[in-house]
């Protein structure tokens, strides 16, 4: 049976094209098993015209399509829990009885009940210790609080003035951003004092005839701005206005300015506003 099977495994292995090359096949076929069974089996099948084309392939071949198949074991059945107690995990299908771990999971993250990672390892990032927040408002509402007599349009409009009208909340942060919401009900010249303008705001208030200057407050001096009476009641004076820090110098027209102001002060060149917010300038006053 083992020469039959290496008999025709050498057959199969070639393609026979002619019976040249048939004949070929056959005396080397010979020469190796040394079988005169297995010769005049071969001489029977090449009268019976089986040696031509793929035939040869499809009657002696040890493989074929329907023989593809994994290796025995190679391949594992999933287990199917639950399905009785023949197959080893009927039942309570290998959980047990009761207890958490037989009624559902664990929840996410829990490591048996020391410090999990996420409570080990530190916070980092998602605080900015350098942002800066601005409560906004919008120049229709300082319209309407005009139009209401809570605000006068004569004076110079500063943040203290929003806050004391109703305009922005108490939570005020780094100062006002003044927006250009509403900016059609402006009718009349108006001066502001905010920490920031947007481009729209400022080009609503100017063609009226008014102006707008970025000031620079820091905390300390904003409670100064906002809370003079805090001062007066602790005994203290009131700080003098800090100067913008380097990289804030290009988003602010000048110093704050303390106490609050009531009239606006004109506009100066970039070379002397440098020199009023500059280091040097300490030094002299």
């Amino acid at each position: 049976m083992l020469k039959r099977r290496l008999f025709t495994s050498l057959i199969s292995s070639t393609p026979f094209r002619n019976a040249a090359t048939v004949q070929t096949n056959q005396r080397s076929c010979s020469t190796i098993i040394g079988s005169t069974i297995q010769q005049s089996i071969f001489a029977q099948h090449r009268e019976l015209g089986w040696f031509s084309g793929h035939h040869i392939l499809r009657a002696y071949s040890l493989l074929s399509l329907n023989d593809l198949r994994d290796n025995k074991g190679a391949r594992k059945p999933n287990t199917r829990k639950g399905r009785g107690i023949g197959s080893g995990k009927g039942k309570t299908a290998g959980r047990g009885h009761k207890g958490q771990k037989a009624r559902g999971t664990m929840k996410f993250g829990f490591e048996g009940g020391q410090t999990p990672l996420r409570r080990r390892l530190p916070k980092r990032g998602f605080n900015n210790p350098f942002s800066l927040t601005f409560q906004p408002i919008g120049l229709g509402k300082v319209a309407k609080l005009i139009n209401a007599g809570k605000i006068d349009s004569s004076e110079l409009i500063t943040m203290k003035t929003l806050k004391d009208s109703g305009a922005v909340g108490k939570q005020i942060g780094d100062g006002v951003r003044l927006m250009g919401r509403g900016a059609e009900k402006i009718e009349w010249p108006i001066h502001f004092e905010v920490s920031r303008v947007t481009a729209r705001a400022k080009a609503a208030v100017e063609a009226k005839g008014g102006s707008v200057r970025k000031v620079h407050y820091n905390k300390l001096g904003l409670r100064a701005l906002l809370k003079p009476e805090w001062f007066e009641k602790k005994g203290r004076l009131l700080p003098r206005p800090a100067r913008p820090p380097p990289k804030l110098r290009d988003k602010v027209d000048s110093v704050g300015r303390l106490p609050a102001p009531t009239k606006p002060i004109p506009f100066i060149t970039p070379e002397e506003n440098d020199e009023e917010m500059s280091p040097s300038l300490a030094s002299t006053t």
